[in-house]
């Protein structure tokens, strides 16, 4: 099994007005070797310098909306912002083209949003909020080093509307291992055939690590989720998935699995340019897509529908009461893949409220 590769940064470069926020000192505490250097402004950087953390004072919105389309159909999903960037390398990542900003940052104040979660949460006792962190980049890249799950767990404990999904790529999870997260955190990976994990994905955790870490996340309580996303055809890419997918089973029980999303590969026309440059070995260019209403492009309806079905299949065999379901797809697609549209069941966050409340046994009234 290989671990994540990930390498500490030696430098910390922070913005005056967080010099002081309380991840600091948890970073030095974390990083003692590391060198610290505080300025005004963080200067705007041009190349990304694998030694450097960023340490940033955030004026945005640090919680909102998934960015959905009205064109397909989105799960209702809330994310908390911490931090932007990620080095692990995959070749399909979206933020090689949507980012502007090639160090990773993270946001010196998160600490202050906690505070305003805490009053949108209470301001709402009839909703329930599943939130996560992973847009921006990985939830459990850095934590080795900032330990925010430590913050973060604990918060979302004490809450009785929300729960909280941290989904990574990494094995990173010894700080989850003594926290009272009170059955409101689900730790997520994201999976792929090993054929791409092994030429797509290559520094991050190798399957079987993730498995592994899965299965101690679930012996000290957490409930799981996984999500196959984004699914890339390529030869044999059946025996890959369904590979993938008995591991899972064999690692964790499916009971303990609160969801399992399924996408297939999609991208913004951008992406394309950067993919060529950064990763001209890749082949995951080569498929037969299409533009979207979402004006990305997407593998041929047929050939999405083929996957998921396979997939449905495969765990519906395992597990036919666990919750599965499609990321930014379409009613057609919905039906001919699971043979019902979510409006049918009460909507997409509907369904995944009930998964929360059957699964979790947190529910709200």
């Amino acid at each position: 099994m290989s671990a994540a590769r990930v390498s500490p940064p030696r430098i910390i470069r922070v913005e005056a007005a967080v010099a002081e926020a309380p991840i600091m000192a948890d970073l030095r505490s974390r990083l003692p070797g590391a060198r610290i250097e505080v300025v005004e402004r963080m200067p705007e950087a041009r190349q990304r310098d694998s030694e450097v953390l960023e340490v940033v004072s955030f004026k945005g919105q640090f919680l909102k909306s998934c960015p959905g389309t009205r064109h397909y159909l989105c799960c209702g999903y809330q994310i908390l912002n911490f931090g932007i960037q990620c080095t692990l390398g995959c070749t399909y990542c979206i933020l090689q083209a949507y980012l502007n900003q090639p160090n990773l940052r993270i946001f010196g104040n998160i600490h202050e949003t906690l505070d305003g979660v805490d009053t949108e949460l209470r301001s709402h006792p009839e909703r329930l909020y599943r939130i996560g962190t992973g847009e921006f980049t990985d939830s459990m890249l850095l934590d080795p080093w900032t330990g925010l799950s430590r913050r973060l767990v604990p918060f979302f404990a004490r809450q009785g509307n929300a729960v909280l999904e941290l989904k990574t790529k990494t094995d990173f999870i010894e700080n989850l291992e003594d926290l009272d997260h009170n059955g409101h955190t689900i730790v997520a990976w994201s999976l792929n055939s090993g054929f791409v994990r092994a030429r797509e994905e290559s520094l991050t955790a190798g399957i079987g690590a993730r498995l592994d870490a899965a299965r101690r996340c679930a012996s000290w309580g957490y409930k799981l989720a996984f999500h196959f996303d984004p699914m890339i055809e390529h030869e044999d890419w059946k025996a890959g998935y369904a590979r993938t997918v008995d591991r899972l089973f064999e690692a964790v029980d499916p009971s303990l699995v609160v969801w399992i999303s399924l996408g297939a590969f999609r991208f913004m026309p951008d992406l394309k340019a950067a993919v060529q440059a950064n990763h001209p070995g890749s082949r995951i260019l080569c498929g037969e897509f299409i533009r979207g209403l979402d004006q990305k492009n997407r593998y041929f309806r047929d050939i999405r529908v083929e996957m998921y079905s396979f997939m449905v299949e495969k765990i519906r065999r395992v597990d036919p009461d666990l919750r599965v379901y499609l990321c930014m797809e379409g009613r057609d697609v919905w039906r001919e893949s699971f043979g019902f549209s979510p409006e049918e069941m009460g909507g997409l966050p509907a369904m995944l409220d009930r998964a929360v409340a059957e699964r979790m046994k947190i529910s709200v009234t």
